[in-house]
């Protein structure tokens, strides 16, 4: 048997801080607000190829009631061109504390990682070469 068709995937986060995260995502990371009401808020990038993310009240009676808690252990990878202009946008600029400072990687990333209002991480990333150590690791699949 064979699954229909999947029309879309995107990361709903349950959180107890819904306003909070939401004008974090929409005023520091360019999202836009598609549906909003008092336990739910979908948001979405205006630019193709339309990255969402949804933010739902971790409380809420959707929620099965043993999974009604926030959402802890989610790092969030946003790929920029250019992290460094991120960093100091956000960090320099804004003030928001970086939980892990901007750094290269051997993996193959340039990277810092700030924290949303409900704790969960954003890792901001620009790829750059891997170390001849981390080459051979990567498959060649397209996004790896």
């Amino acid at each position: 048997m064979t699954s229909s068709a999947t029309t879309s995937f995107y990361p709903v986060i349950c959180t107890p801080r819904l306003r909070e995260c939401a004008d974090f995502y929409t005023s520091l990371f360019g999202f836009e607000t598609t549906f909003d009401n008092e336990w739910y808020v979908s948001l979405r990038r205006p630019e193709p190829p339309h990255y969402e993310l949804a933010l739902v009240d971790a409380a809420h009676e959707t929620i099965p009631e043993a999974f009604r808690r926030p959402a802890q252990g989610v790092l969030l990878n946003l790929e920029v061109t250019d992290v460094d202009a991120e960093y100091a946008r956000l960090v320099d600029g804004l003030g928001l504390k970086p939980e892990l400072p901007l750094r290269s990687e051997d993996f193959g990333q340039r990277h810092f990682i700030v924290a949303a209002p409900d704790g969960v991480l954003v890792d901001v990333i620009t790829p750059i070469a891997p170390s001849a150590e981390y080459a051979a690791d990567y498959t060649g699949r397209p996004g790896v």
